[in-house]
């Protein structure tokens, strides 16, 4: 999609040397140091940009954003560079610096009182996690990406995870922030409040913005008691249709101390063992689907005793098939491992199709169902894996294509997937983002699905927060007559 020599003559770009003239040498990167920031996760795309900016604090952010916008230089904002949808892969290479806040990694404050933290945008997230850990608190955000993801962008992209039904998406997470307006201003909305009540809630314009109408610097989160009961169980089940009303009955019984409900097809087995080959398989790989259930809890709440009794219901009613618990944290991680690996496994295959959508909970089978369906009977050769979020609707229907076509053979079946899958999708009154954002991978989707009235709002706050169109331009939305 993007390729761009990011190396050739960076340097004799006069710009570069008036950054480093307003900002200093060691917050300017160029030349080959650039390639490691606009490139994606995956290595699927290399992107090129005139300099990497890298300050150390809100104040350097300020100084880098006028110094960028007195070069008429637009700005893309960057964390962890663990995105899925390119929303942080500079797109025009001579137009454009990133903004790292790769060095922002302080965490400014950690109230167990107030059972609240306030962290600098480059905090890693698992780095927040064991922070909160150490105080006896959690940080419910849970991702595949939490050792290298970092808050400003988990934040940026309203980021999701397997703990979504129990405690929300990012946005639920968020007491307050600290962003940088494209003008160089700081909006200081850093409180600590639960409830606070003045007026229309700004910090919400920035969650979810992918970095189009500030550059989040700082972030006041919602800490948790940490658990100190977890019990982790896999389930086959009969079909995937079983999986909808198991979780119904899991969320009756079990309340609201369910934190993960995952699907997966017995593929998944077969493509963690092909990630890590000494991954013990904890039963039988071919029932017709799996689900990864976890509750936690503390105090006086005997969790085991919870899990054993809902499990046996289960069983009685025909809704499961067979089932593990696990007996210690290490079983428990190996049977994460099995949903973990899965995607390892799909990477090693190749390029393929990687989607993130969602459809409400009563239709996930069926939809499942009728997209597989679509997919394998128009494209020979390819494989269908989906799996997911069953609590929240949250799909991800990958497709691996036919290696043996070749590269153009498997662009071709990726981009066929694609329309075949939103085509499915849109019948069912679906999303095609559920928790990756929309970036520039899937902005033209996002485009062609978009009403007037919610284009025309959401042109009228970009022209509102950024009118010089400074802010990673080309993510989300193309502002016919205003792009840079």
């Amino acid at each position: 999609m993007i390729a761009h020599d990011t190396t050739t003559g960076a340097d004799a770009d006069p710009r570069v040397a008036q950054l480093v003239h307003a900002l200093g040498a060691d917050v300017v990167q160029s030349g080959a140091a650039v390639a490691p920031y606009c490139r994606d996760w995956h290595g699927d795309v290399q992107g090129g940009a005139v300099a990497v900016l890298r300050p150390r604090d809100t104040a350097g952010v300020q100084a880098c954003v006028r110094a960028a916008v007195a070069l008429d230089l637009a700005i893309v904002p960057q964390g962890g560079n663990t995105g899925l949808v390119l929303g942080a892969i500079p797109d025009a290479p001579g137009a454009q610096v990133v903004l790292s806040l790769d060095r922002m990694t302080r965490i400014r404050d950690l109230d167990p009182d107030n059972f609240s933290a306030v962290v600098e945008a480059g905090v890693v997230l698992q780095s927040l996690r064991d922070a909160a850990a150490a105080q006896g608190l959690a940080f419910p955000l849970s991702l595949g990406a939490q050792g290298s993801c970092r808050i400003g962008g988990n934040v940026s992209t309203n980021a999701g995870g397997v703990n979504v039904l129990r405690h929300g998406m990012t946005r639920e997470l968020v007491l307050g922030l600290e962003v940088v307006l494209p003008d160089g201003q700081v909006f200081d909305g850093l409180s600590k409040l639960r409830k606070d009540n003045r007026g229309i809630d700004l910090k919400q314009l920035f969650i979810g913005a992918e970095g189009t109408l500030g550059i989040i610097t700082a972030v006041s989160v919602k800490l948790l008691p940490a658990p100190d009961r977890v019990a982790t169980a896999l389930v086959a089940l009969p079909r995937l249709e079983d999986a909808i009303g198991l979780y119904r009955r899991a969320r009756r019984e079990c309340c609201d101390l369910m934190s993960a409900f995952e699907f997966m097809p017995p593929l998944a087995f077969t493509l963690a063992r092909e990630a890590m080959p000494d991954l013990a398989l904890p039963m039988d790989p071919t029932h017709p689907a799996y689900a990864l259930i976890e509750i936690a809890g503390s105090g006086l709440v005997d969790i085991d005793d919870l899990m054993t009794r809902f499990l046996e219901g289960a069983f009685q009613d025909g809704l499961a098939l067979d089932g593990v618990i696990a007996q210690s944290q290490a079983q428990a991680a190996s049977l994460w491992a099995v949903r973990e690996g899965m995607n390892m496994g799909q990477a090693q295959r190749g390029r393929h199709f990687r989607s993130d959508v969602s459809v409400p909970l009563s239709r996930l089978a069926r939809f499942v169902a009728e997209a597989e369906a679509a997919i394998t009977a128009q494209l020979s050769g390819v494989v269908c894996v989906s799996y997911g979020h069953v609590g929240d609707g949250n799909v991800h229907l990958n497709v691996l294509p036919d290696q043996a076509l070749g590269p153009k053979g498997v662009d071709a079946q990726i981009l066929a997937a694609k329309k075949i899958l939103n085509t499915v999708l849109d019948r069912y009154e679906g999303s095609i983002s559920a928790e990756h954002g929309i970036g520039r991978l899937k902005r033209e989707d996002f485009e062609a699905r978009l009403p007037g009235t919610q284009r025309a709002l959401l042109t009228a706050i970009k022209g509102a927060l950024d009118p010089g169109r400074v802010m990673n331009p080309g993510c989300q939305l193309t502002l016919s007559g205003a792009e840079r």
